[in-house]
């Protein structure tokens, strides 16, 4: 962990129900600053505007009376940025560091007139006494301006949205099993396209010695670097968690729903395994985003709906597809009382991403579930559990 000449002077939104007008939060998110105090002083990070009063209280704490020298923006985003001009009123004589891209993003939200700048690109150093910032460029993790800051003195990567998690800061950040779920949920929803720029990112800092880890969301992060990185490595070359099953359907009245739940249950009967399960149309969508990538096999039922798809899985489709995702298998059920396209719709969508195995056979369901379905059902359940099997043995 940094010493006290690095100071934590972030916020806790417990107020924001969606992040970036999409994902649900259930306690909030922390926006990170941190100011550096040395001969010269270093402010990282601004906060979005929501919380602008707790921060001027927390940033004037911690300067004590002095007045920063240097703002590092990493990343333009207003979630980090919107406080800027706020910042600008108390300190109008403070330089901007951040580097072309910066500049041009922040004219979209601001007109920052004669405002004092430093222009940095990769590899740039600046010092400020004892602390030693190295800039580290990471283009599209995820907007095209991102930067890293690398405090050599106190071995600290200010990693900007990389390895950040919704959520507070005060739990326990040692415990993997804290970090991991939001931070896949994080991750996956909002980087999860960039995976080879991440994995630029990873390549970077391999060479560096990091000690402390402070992302612009979630805790900082020490004692699990290595399990971080190596889930960021996971995820970034889209290789699945686990080898096991997610089911999810949407389902019109029921009967797909009745479906999903029989393979579901035969499926953990015959693999013995955690076996994850949506209901599209209730549960989170970015949750069953994350775990979709979490697994290595996905059985997808819907229901035929104006001769096209029930719309809840065609939005989880265009979701995985807009995210990337690859590499995995898949199996599909569709219903549809007098002319069943749910499962030519699904092919249609998989077709466009990469390294889809789509297991056979489909099964097709006409209205509610007869006996006569039980083979059929019966064997795509077979299908998928010799399938992860087979992978087991990989």
């Amino acid at each position: 962990m940094y010493s006290s000449s690095v100071q934590y002077i972030g916020t806790h939104d417990t107020e924001i129900d969606l992040f970036e007008g999409q994902y649900q939060l259930l306690d909030g998110v922390c926006y990170n600053s941190y100011v550096i105090l040395d001969e010269k002083v270093v402010v990282m990070d601004t906060v979005d505007a929501r919380c602008h009063a707790d921060y001027e209280k927390n940033l004037l704490g911690a300067l004590g009376g002095r007045k920063p020298d240097y703002l590092v923006v990493s990343h333009v985003e207003p979630d980090h940025a919107s406080s800027l001009r706020f910042f600008l009123d108390l300190f109008p004589d403070v330089c901007i560091v951040g580097n072309v891209k910066t500049f041009q993003l922040l004219e979209n939200y601001f007109d920052l007139g004669d405002t004092k700048r430093l222009v940095v690109k990769e590899g740039d150093v600046l010092e400020t006494g004892t602390h030693r910032l190295n800039f580290v460029t990471a283009p599209m993790v995820h907007w095209p301006e991102v930067m890293m800051t690398y405090e050599e003195t106190e071995k600290i990567l200010f990693s900007a949205d990389a390895f950040g998690r919704f959520g507070s800061r005060d739990e326990d950040a040692a415990d993997p099993a804290f970090w991991d779920d939001d931070a896949r949920r994080y991750y996956l929803n909002i980087v999860g396209k960039y995976g080879p720029q991440v994995q630029a990112v990873l390549k970077k800092a391999a060479g560096l010695d990091i000690q402390t880890i402070c992302p612009l969301h979630g805790p900082d992060l020490d004692a699990t670097i290595g399990h971080v990185l190596e889930k960021y490595n996971c995820w970034s070359t889209y290789t699945p968690e686990d080898n096991t099953v997610l089911v999810a359907y949407a389902s019109l009245h029921g009967n797909t729903a009745a479906v999903a739940e029989k393979i579901a249950d035969g499926l953990d009967q015959r693999l013995g395994r955690d076996i994850f399960f949506a209901d599209l149309a209730r549960d989170d969508a970015s949750e069953t985003l994350a775990t979709a990538f979490r697994c290595s096999h996905l059985v997808l039922c819907a229901s035929t709906y104006n001769a096209g798809l029930m719309p809840f899985m065609d939005d989880l489709l265009h979701h995985l597809k807009a995210k990337n995702f690859q590499g995995r298998t898949v199996a599909l059920v569709e219903n549809g009382s007098w002319a069943p396209m749910a499962a030519k719709c699904m092919k249609a969508e998989l077709e466009g991403m990469k390294n889809i195995t789509v297991l056979e056979p489909t099964l097709t369901i006409r209205g509610a579930l007869k006996e006569s379905d039980r083979e059929p059902l019966d064997a795509l359940v077979q299908a998928v559990t010799d399938s992860v099997l087979a992978c087991d043995k990989d």
